[in-house]
């Protein structure tokens, strides 16, 4: 299993936590952005720059992740394609995306999109919190416990 990073949205305290699993693990950690991300110097951690340009990280995630891998994103169409090639998506609140409740998530995303779209103010999504840190830390924690056990 390899940990990917929708680096550009993803909040710092998130990252500070994935920094410390892949320092404790051992797992390769690699965080995308379309700009420069400070990361610790340890080798389990890497970044790739993507190119400039409207879903080049997630793009770039794609084209990588293989089946079993973990993405962290919050980017729901980027969640949808890296369950379709198998693999895990998390978002940094702590929700598991899955086959199950990915078509839903997307559908309301597509809702709120055109809502958007008509010139509703829909609001973003509140800051996190900390419940938010501690579910995005348990489900990662299951799911690196859930992998360790299947090596």
């Amino acid at each position: 299993m390899k940990i990917w990073v929708d680096a550009d949205a993803c909040p710092v305290v998130i990252k500070d936590i994935l920094f410390r699993a892949a320092e404790r693990t051992g797992l390769q950690l690699t965080l995308v952005a379309n700009q420069p991300v400070r990361i610790p110097r340890l080798h389990c951690i890497k970044f790739i720059q993507a190119a400039s340009g409207f879903d080049a990280a997630d793009n770039e995630i794609v084209k990588r992740v293989i089946p079993g891998d973990l993405v962290i994103t919050s980017d729901i169409p980027l969640a949808a394609k890296v369950i379709e090639k198998g693999g895990h998506a998390l978002n940094p609140r702590g929700e598991l995306y899955s086959e199950d409740n990915i078509k839903a998530r997307l559908s309301v995303r597509d809702f709120m999109d055109t809502l958007r779209a008509s010139g509703i103010d829909t609001g973003g999504p509140p800051a996190l919190n900390q419940g938010d840190r501690k579910a995005f830390a348990n489900n990662l924690d299951k799911l690196l416990t859930q992998y360790a056990g299947n090596r």
